[in-house]
């Protein structure tokens, strides 16, 4: 089961901290090697971040854009041989119906092996249920996102949507496989969805680049056990050093993050 899976990882690798992998061709250090550039470069943070975090959450767009969906394969491929404990988050944020849903779930669970993957819910169950037909996989779900545009629609009316979003994927999460996504921006709501969910397990983007206040989201969104939170960091992380120490960079970057949080908690 997902869920028993991240509980093993927060405890295994005493981390709440999630690595964002998101490569960038313009960013990847020069003697990294043009051919498979994007997978040795994401091989190398992973070794240099594992023993740091509990999570991978590599983005699909970076990879697909730059046609590189068979590295992204094979990364996770990478991932679940050397490092199995880690939880591994496909960022893709899929939202259909019908077959086409279906279509998404296979490729995120089957063609990419992901252990959960990032869902926009505004379709409803629809769309959220073919991946939570993979019983032994999780679902991510688009909640209170970090960027402030999203005000308008998320803080809407009254009860606001994300809390509506909230209380539905609670009734969804019957069999544990589902986890929202909750922006360190918004620390007060995402307590709300804390008091909401109870230990349903929330992933929050948005500390480092987008000013998210880490001791306010520990303070609103832990669980009683001291868990409950899968903290994502990408290009404070990835791209903390960018020469041909860059993994050494990123290992102290993560290890700075994880006892940071785990000092606050």
């Amino acid at each position: 089961m997902f869920v028993d899976k991240l509980n093993t990882a927060w405890q295994k690798n005493e981390s709440l901290v999630c690595v964002g992998l998101d490569p960038d061709a313009h960013k990847i250090p020069a003697h990294i090697g043009q051919e498979r550039h994007f997978y040795d470069f994401c091989t190398a943070i992973v070794d240099a971040t594992a023993d740091a975090c509990c999570a991978f959450k590599p983005q699909f767009a970076h990879f697909a854009a730059a046609g590189r969906e068979n590295e992204l394969a094979d990364l996770i491929r990478y991932i679940r041989t050397n490092h199995p404990h880690h939880v591994i988050i496909l960022d893709a944020k899929r939202g259909d119906i019908g077959s086409t849903a279906a279509y998404y779930a296979k490729e995120a669970f089957v063609r990419y092996d992901a252990d959960t993957v990032t869902l926009n819910p505004y379709l409803g169950l629809e769309s959220i249920q073919p991946f939570l037909d993979y019983k032994d996989r999780g679902v991510t779900i688009l909640c209170r996102t970090s960027n402030a545009d999203s005000d308008w629609l998320q803080n809407s009316d009254e009860p606001p949507i994300f809390e509506r979003v909230a209380r539905r994927v609670r009734e969804w999460n019957s069999t544990g496989q589902c986890m929202l996504v909750t922006g360190a921006t918004y620390p007060e709501e995402l307590g709300r969805v804390r008091t909401l969910v109870a230990d349903m397990p929330l992933l929050v983007p948005g500390i480092g680049a987008q000013g998210g206040n880490l001791a306010a989201v520990l303070r609103h969104g832990l669980t009683e056990s001291g868990n409950g939170l899968v903290i994502s960091s990408s290009r404070g992380i990835l791209y903390a050093g960018q020469g041909v120490d860059f993994a050494e960079a990123a290992n102290t970057a993560a290890l700075q993050l994880k006892a940071e949080i785990n000092t606050l908690r």
